[in-house]
């Protein structure tokens, strides 16, 4: 792996005038490495900017220091995406443009020149911080903000399975530099609007369980958004609700994105199920005990497709 940092630090220095692609229905590890990433160029005197979509409201601190750039693309990068079409609105544009890709999916499916890709980072920023040593990058407080909130959002604030000793001592050296760890703490873990309450209280009412009780299901359709009137930021962290029931194994979280097409992430034990192999099924990907998929059909359709799956691998 040091070989492909040290290459992937080599190109970064010697190109210039990059896209930096996150994943569409961005979380905080895709946002914190692009626009990490996107300080870090900068600092190096290069041209940069984040193509992201309807970034949720609680991660719109992280590029509050980040002004707008104009300049003719000549790099591009993507950060923490598993697969093009992931991309979102903007597949067609970068699709099969990709110079560099820097993810922590062992299911990565981009074909780029150069892949940086390392499947035992508990999350991509945790890949970025060691980039970032190698190019002599200076940790400022906004790529610290940036770093902390992609490694403690896909660690479950280091709850996660995925937690490993390395990942705390990126952590710890990253509050040494001086990010504002309590308040991105209570931000992305203790924090909830009144809207995102009524959700999780309707979510709760949805929850089927089956197979012994050792798979939970919990829907959220667009009636139910729509009805609430809850965009992006209070349909993060969703996914973790059924995973706590006591006996649960693999719990499936199914958001609808328009009409017949459900956004599934799956939770699960995996020692018992792997979720990546899950959901490879339905042509997503992830990691063992974390992953995603979409199913198409009605609620009762997609739903029963899982089912099918469920069955097969308990």
């Amino acid at each position: 792996m040091n070989d492909i940092l040290r290459q992937t630090a080599d190109f970064l220095l010697s190109h210039d005038n990059f896209d930096i692609l996150t994943h569409a229905y961005p979380d905080g590890d895709t946002l914190g490495s692009g626009f990490a990433l996107c300080l870090a160029l900068r600092q190096k005197g290069k041209n940069a900017r984040v193509i992201t979509t309807n970034i949720p409201n609680d991660f719109t601190f992280l590029q509050e220091n980040i002004t707008e750039q104009s300049f003719e693309t000549e790099t591009v990068v993507s950060v923490d995406v598993a697969d093009e079409k992931l991309l979102g609105s903007n597949r067609e544009k970068y699709e099969g443009r990709i110079d560099l890709c820097i993810d922590h999916h062992m299911t990565n499916k981009i074909d780029a020149p150069l892949r940086c890709v390392d499947g035992a980072a508990a999350a991509n920023c945790e890949i970025l911080f060691e980039l970032f040593k190698l190019m002599d990058i200076e940790i400022t407080r906004d790529i610290a903000n940036n770093l902390y909130t992609g490694i403690s959002t896909d660690t479950g604030c280091f709850r996660y399975t995925n937690t490993t000793s390395a990942t705390l001592r990126a952590a710890a050296d990253i509050l040494d530099i001086g990010c504002d760890s309590a308040y991105i703490n209570k931000v992305m873990f203790e924090t909830k609007t009144r809207k995102k309450l009524a959700l999780e209280r309707e979510v709760y009412d949805t929850m089927e369980f089956c197979f012994d009780d050792r798979c939970a299901i919990i829907a959220v359709t667009l009636d139910i958004q729509k009805r609430i009137g809850v965009g992006d930021g209070e349909l993060e962290g969703l996914a973790s609700i059924p995973r706590q029931i006591e006996g649960v194994q693999i719990g499936i979280t199914m958001r609808e994105k328009e009409p017949g097409v459900f956004k599934v992430s799956v939770r699960a034990d995996e020692n018992v199920v792997n979720a990546a192999q899950f959901c490879a099924g339905f042509g997503g990907g992830g990691h063992a005990a974390a992953a995603g998929c979409s199913v198409k059909g009605s609620l009762q359709e997609a739903k029963q497709q899982l089912k099918d799956a469920v069955k097969e691998v308990l």
